[in-house]
Order: C-alpha cells, then sequence, then structure tokens
C-alpha cells in the first residue's frame, strides 16, 4: 500500500512526496484512512520511532479550514522537545496549503510571543499541558472552536503527573469533540481518560504491547559500580562512529557524566531540565547538525527526541521505571533502520535485567567491557576507513607539494604510513597501555563493605593498630592514583567480603601502600583480590615481605 491509497488530498501526497516518504508505516497505515474520515474517536497503541506523528498530523491538516481564523486543532504532549518536534512535521506536511498558523506553546519561552501568534488566528495549537493551562486561565486562547483534540504520549503524560491538567483541558473543549489518543502502552489511567472522554473510540494496536522495535540488538555490560564510568568511556572509544545517546536518571548525573567525558575530549552536550530553553535549544541544535556525537539526557528527553539515524542508545543507569525503557531504545532504529541499545549495570542488578526482558519479550545479550585491544583494534579500522574514504584534492597537493616531498623525501614509504598512523593512534595507545579488564562476574553478587559507622568516619580511622595476630599486605596501588585510606578499606571489602573492622593500619605512599588484616579474615583477601582494577587501572595484592616498622612518634624533649 502506498500513500496515495490512504484518502489523503493531493497537496499532502505532494508534500510526503517532497520529504521521501514512499511506503508508510504499519500505524499510518491502519490510522490515517480512519481519521481522514473524521468522523470516530481514536485509540492509537504504537511504540515510539513507528510514524505517529504522520499517523494524526496528516489527517488533522486535512480537517483543517485555512480560511478561518480559529483554533480548530490541538495537540497535547508531555514534553518541550515533542512539541517543538511535532510542530516542524505539521508545518512541514501543510507545505503546500496557504495562511497555515501552526503555533507551539510550552514552558521556558516567551508566553507574550506566544499570546501574540495564537492571536494571529492558530489553526493548530501544539501545547504542553502546564503552559496550555497557563494560556487558559490568562483568557489567552479559546477552545470553545476546537473540533480535533490529539493527545500524543499520554501514558508519559500521566507518568509525568499531568493527570489533573489533562482533565482540566478536556473538560473545557466542546462535547462534540473528537479525540485521538496514541500512547505506548494502555495503562489504567490512560484507559479511563479513553472511557471518560471519548465516545466508542476504534482501537488499533501495531506491535507488541510495550515492545522495542525488531531491527534493535539489545546488550549488557556488566561491572562494578566504580568502574562504571571507565566501562562508559570504553564503550564509546569501542564504536568510534557512535552518533548516540546516554541516558541517565537525573539532572546531576547528566551534567556530571556530560562535563567529565567533555573535560576528557569526547565531543558530547548535555540536555536537562536546569538547562535554560535557549541552552536547550543550542544542545539540540548541535546535536540534529551533528557537531557533536553524543548527547548525555534525562529520561524527559526521551520522549521529546525526533533524531535521525542514531545508532546507539547506552543507559548509563537503568530507569527507575523499568518501561522507560522501550521508551529510551525507541530513540534508536526508527524507520526500519538497525541500532544498539546498550546498558550499564553493577553486579547487584542482574535481576532487572530479567525485569527488562519480561517487559519488552526480547532477550538482552551479556557482553564483556571491551577491553583496550578490542577498542585499538576498532580504532584502527576506523582509521584505516577513514583515510580510504577520504578524496582527493589534487589542487591543494599540487599546491603543497614540494613542501611534503622536500620533508619526507628520505622516508621510506611504510615507514611515512607508520608514522601518521601514530601520529593519529599514540595518545590513545598510551592511554590503555595496561588497562585492566572492567568486568565483574555474572554470578549473583553484592556484599556489604563493613558497617556504616566505620564507612561514615572516612580514611583516618582506618588507622588503627589490630590487636592480636594480623597479615600485612602490599597493593601496587597510591596516591598517585587518588588511592586513599578510605577508599582502599572500600575496595579490600568490597572485593573480599570482610567488614572493616578487620582492616588495621594503612600506610599510604605515592605509588603503593600497605594494609593490615587480622588473621581470622586474612585467608580470604589473596583468593579474592590477587589481581583487579582501580578506576580503570590494574593492580596485584601480595603478602608483604616488608618488616618496615610503623613508624614511632617522636618524644618531645623536656625542657631543662
Amino acid at each position: 500500500m502506498e500513500f496515495k491509497d490512504l484518502g489523503l488530498h493531493k497537496d499532502l501526497l505532494k508534500a510526503v512526496h517532497k520529504l521521501g516518504f514512499e511506503i508508510p508505516s504499519e500505524i499510518q497505515e491502519k490510522a490515517i484512512p480512519i481519521l481522514a474520515a473524521g468522523d470516530r474517536d481514536f485509540v492509537g497503541l504504537a511504540q515510539t520511532g513507528t510514524g505517529k506523528t504522520a499517523a494524526f498530523g496528516l489527517p488533522l491538516i486535512q480537517h483543517i479550514d485555512f480560511s478561518s481564523k480559529d483554533t480548530q486543532g490541538l495537540i497535547v504532549c508531555p514534553t518541550r522537545e515533542l512539541c517543538m518536534q511535532i510542530t516542524r512535521d505539521l508545518v512541514s506536511f501543510s507545505n503546500f496549503k496557504q495562511n497555515t498558523n501552526i503555533v507551539p506553546v510550552y514552558g521556558g519561552a516567551s508566553i507574550s510571543d506566544q499570546i501574540r501568534l495564537i492571536k494571529r488566528g492558530a489553526h493548530i495549537v501544539v501545547a504542553t499541558p502546564g503552559r496550555l493551562l497557563d494560556l487558559i486561565e490568562r483568557k489567552a486562547i479559546k477552545l470553545k472552536t476546537v473540533q480535533r483534540v490529539i493527545l500524543d504520549e499520554a501514558d508519559e503524560m500521566l507518568n509525568m503527573g499531568f493527570k489533573e491538567d489533562i482533565d482540566s483541558i478536556l473538560e473545557q473543549i466542546p462535547d462534540n469533540k473528537r479525540v485521538w489518543l496514541f500512547s505506548a502502552t494502555m495503562p489504567k489511567a490512560v484507559r479511563r481518560i479513553a472511557s471518560n472522554y471519548m465516545v466508542d473510540p476504534i482501537e488499533i494496536v501495531v506491535g507488541k504491547q510495550n515492545s522495542v522495535a525488531a531491527n534493535i540488538d539489545h546488550r549488557y555490560y556488566m561491572m562494578k559500580e566504580r568502574d562504571r564510568y571507565y566501562a562508559l568511556k570504553r564503550i564509546l572509544d569501542y564504536y568510534p562512529d557512535i552518533f548516540g545517546l546516554i541516558f541517565c536518571r537525573t539532572r546531576r548525573e547528566t551534567s556530571a557524566i556530560s562535563d567529565k567525558l567533555e573535560k576528557e575530549g569526547y565531543n558530547v552536550v548535555a540536555l536537562h531540565g536546569d538547562l535554560t530553553q535557549a541552552q536547550r535549544d543550542a544542545a539540540m541544535k548541535k546535536f540534529r547538525e551533528r557537531t557533536v556525537k553524543v548527547l548525555v539526557a534525562t529520561d524527559v528527553a526521551a520522549r521529546g527526541l525526533d533524531v535521525r539515524d542514531i545508532s546507539h542508545v547506552i543507559h548509563y543507569n537503568l530507569p527507575d521505571d523499568i518501561e522507560n525503557y522501550t521508551h529510551r531504545s525507541g530513540r534508536t532504529a526508527r524507520a526500519g533502520k538497525t541500532g544498539k541499545s546498550l546498558v550499564l549495570i553493577n553486579t547487584r542488578e542482574v535481576n532487572r535485567i530479567r525485569q527488562v526482558e519480561k517487559l519488552v519479550q526480547s532477550p538482552i545479550e551479556f557482553k564483556r567491557v571491551p577491553n583496550a585491544e578490542d577498542i585499538c583494534e576498532k580504532q584502527m579500522y576506523a582509521l584505516m576507513d577513514k583515510v580510504v574514504a577520504t578524496p582527493i584534492d589534487n589542487d591543494a597537493i599540487d599546491r603543497y607539494w614540494p613542501v611534503f616531498y622536500n620533508k619526507l623525501k628520505g622516508i621510506p614509504a611504510e615507514e611515512i604510513v607508520l608514522k601518521f598512523i601514530s601520529a593519529e593512534l599514540n595518545s590513545f595507545l598510551e592511554y590503555y597501555k595496561g588497562a585492566g579488564d572492567l568486568n565483574a562476574s555474572q554470578e549473583k553478587g553484592g556484599t556489604r563493605t563493613g558497617r556504616t559507622r566505620d564507612r561514615e568516619r572516612g580514611g583516618g580511622s582506618y588507622n588503627r593498630n589490630l590487636t592480636g595476630s594480623k597479615k600485612r599486605f602490599f597493593i601496587n596501588l597510591g596516591e598517585n592514583q587518588n588511592l586513599n585510606k578510605g577508599a582502599l578499606v572500600r575496595l579490600v571489602c568490597s572485593e573480599t567480603g570482610i567488614d572493616s573492622v578487620h582492616v588495621g593500619r594503612i600506610d599510604l605512599h605515592p605509588r603503593y601502600a600497605f594494609f593490615e588484616i587480622d588473621e581470622k579474615a586474612a585467608k580470604k583477601v589473596l583468593p579474592k583480590i590477587e589481581h583487579g582494577t582501580y578506576e580503570g587501572k590494574t593492580f596485584n595484592v601480595t603478602v608483604s615481605q616488608d618488616s618496615e616498622p610503623a613508624p614511632k612518634k617522636l618524644k618531645k624533649k623536656k625542657r631543662s
């Protein structure tokens, strides 16, 4: 079936053709004929990335009388980003209509400018619930002429606490309105909206509820919690051509991860609720234009992003609400393309992976965090591909060839190639030299790292001498590796399962450290912690042969 078979007018078909749409998606094929007829309420259940905006946007435009200045269509959606995206799409769909005025209204932008645009005669208003209610209270918008209301991402609006707002909005629209509801899931609260404000709606379901696109490759990586950030960096380095999203749970985490990556030379930008609207717009502009390769975002942004060709979605942490996994993952593999959804978990979160598998009805494959050799090989291949694909500018070469020739004429061709490769990759190879294994065991993990009161005392409290017999250990980490006494105790206790009360004297040096464990617990140390990683660096622990005595306190001389 083609778009011309769906009952759309010629000017809309012309716009669709200009946009490069050829074959309608399943939701478009099922919804457009029903909505183009326009005489029924409608419920459409489909995942993100399935083409829902065109499914309701094209029929809505077809029903609008653009010769009138009345507001006839209202679209309510959860986020500013989605509001702007829907507006951009509707403007594209109405490209061959005359005198159209489609107005987005959302918080964080000038309300006076939005009021001015509405007063010119807004045929369609695309709004977030809070800003729309603000305009209603100011009597700046009249809804009595609205004929069709679209609730897009209805489940997400309810998850974000907009239940009362949606009720208030729908109660102010004429009873003879048509309501079109689109949602990825159908919880009871969404079903209640359908029963309260819709009359005998037609309901269609595309795909399995809560499922994600079949062309997404789901993977998870498991590491110790302290290695989560270093594992993220390795994954980014392993995919040099990534154009993707990193989802974090909180604004603070989003900002912190973005700042750290940016300082370390990664091409990233952040998107979260603490940014001003101008900053959010600037971040999205950079990402859409591919000025940056990775967007670090909170879950709120998951519903508002509609950027083409996102290759990877990385879940730095799983969302608190597991159902949000489908919305995050739905940012990739859109319009029939493939993508990867990569999850980082610690040893205590394996059961949450099982929950996600049940939710999406798809297995999530365990993968090992890439090691240095894997990453360097990937980077080398990416460099070769880049060189091979680089076009030769003969004019520029001719201009500078004498300089190149004089500089390089005494060097064999193979050595020149090696030098260029080294110039590109030396710093990268040096960084990963001696890098350890960040993978954690797949066994169910998680042991307490000592009593709370011991953790809260900090490093200084672990300078005590144990009574009774004890064993002294050496570790090749020290102050130069950002190790302090508290961190060393946490490292030993988390890896071995022993209580912090068994840890005695600690002597820190720039490149190494000594620590004491009482004899009863000491036998657990080497089997568990003989080798490992700390902040991405490998370490070894051995029984100390050093009989270095603890430094004695100097006695003060008595004054004569």
